[in-house]
């Protein structure tokens, strides 16, 4: 039986299957109240990890979250990352990890999320500008000031993660993954090793049926099931890895109930053959150790 739940840290627990609010429009109007809307309904229906960054609106994604959800329920994770920042001169986004830029967004998300720790904060990305040690330093103070919980990273590599990991503890690492995208295996193997939470975004790219052969693939699967392309592929990540915790993201109620059903989808072995090869050789498709 695939586990359900996870515990970043090894000490907070939160349900696998998450939301990315990546996608929920921020902007006054109807579109907002469907926004507050979604995220309502994602805790309705036992989601318990809920991902948002300082890149997305600028914080107002973060005060979409507080507004629907604040109080926030026993056991809800929002987490968000730093370190992507908009230029005053061009109004251009780019990675920016100068200490003062990482503290001030931190200070911001708390204000915006209305509390007084970050249980997880992720790195968005390391910026090749800025010393890895002067980036995860200052995280690191902030962690010890009793602002931030736990360190994650994003989009990183193997050689990455080590370095970091001689820094600060690691709890999360969030990278794209998805059944037909796994360049980012050797990172994934890696956090399985450390008990590190792997959180694929993209998770269902490649879902759709009919644009490749790939697709087509998931489609006869999620056919025969009764289930969607997209939820065949949530329902291979969860059989993948006991560490990945997905976070697909929508704008729409009914994909959100259609995403969180996929955890009661059950994988055959046979399934697990046809699917496994396709977005790499050999054993990669195949489900790792489960609880």
């Amino acid at each position: 039986m695939t586990a359900t739940m996870f515990r970043i840290g090894g000490d907070l627990s939160v349900r696998r299957l998450g939301f990315g609010a990546m996608r929920l429009p921020t902007e006054p109007g109807p579109d907002r109240e469907a926004s507050l809307g979604v995220a309502r309904r994602a805790v309705e229906l036992g989601v318990t990890l809920i991902d948002t960054a300082h890149l997305y609106g600028g914080g107002a994604n973060e005060e979409l979250l507080a507004e629907a959800l604040y109080p926030y329920a026993d056991g809800l994770l929002v987490t968000t990352k730093v370190g992507v920042a908009r230029s005053a001169e061009t109004g251009e986004w780019g990675l920016d990890g100068r200490p003062d830029v990482l503290r001030d967004q931190v200070e911001n998300a708390l204000r915006r999320l209305r509390v007084e720790r970050l249980e997880l904060l992720q790195l968005h990305r390391i910026d090749p500008e800025v010393p890895l040690a002067d980036q995860l330093g200052a995280l690191r103070e902030l962690q010890t000031a009793g602002k931030v919980g736990r360190l994650g990273l994003s989009e990183i590599t193997v050689a990455e993660l080590d370095q970091a990991r001689e820094i600060i503890d690691v709890v999360s690492v969030q990278n794209r993954y998805s059944l037909v995208d796994r360049e980012h295996e050797p990172v994934l193997v890696a956090c399985e090793a450390a008990g590190i939470a792997f959180l694929p975004w993209r998770p269902v790219a490649g879902a759709a049926s009919g644009a490749t052969a790939e697709s087509d693939a998931i489609a006869g699967v999620a056919d025969e099931l009764g289930a969607t392309p997209a939820q065949i592929s949530l329902a291979w990540l969860l059989d993948r890895s006991p560490v990945i915790l997905p976070i697909p993201g929508t704008a729409r109620i009914d994909h959100l109930e259609e995403n969180v059903a996929a955890a009661d989808l059950r994988l055959t072995p046979a399934h697990h053959e046809r699917l496994g090869g396709l977005g790499g050789p050999g054993p990669l498709g195949q489900p790792a150790a489960q609880a």
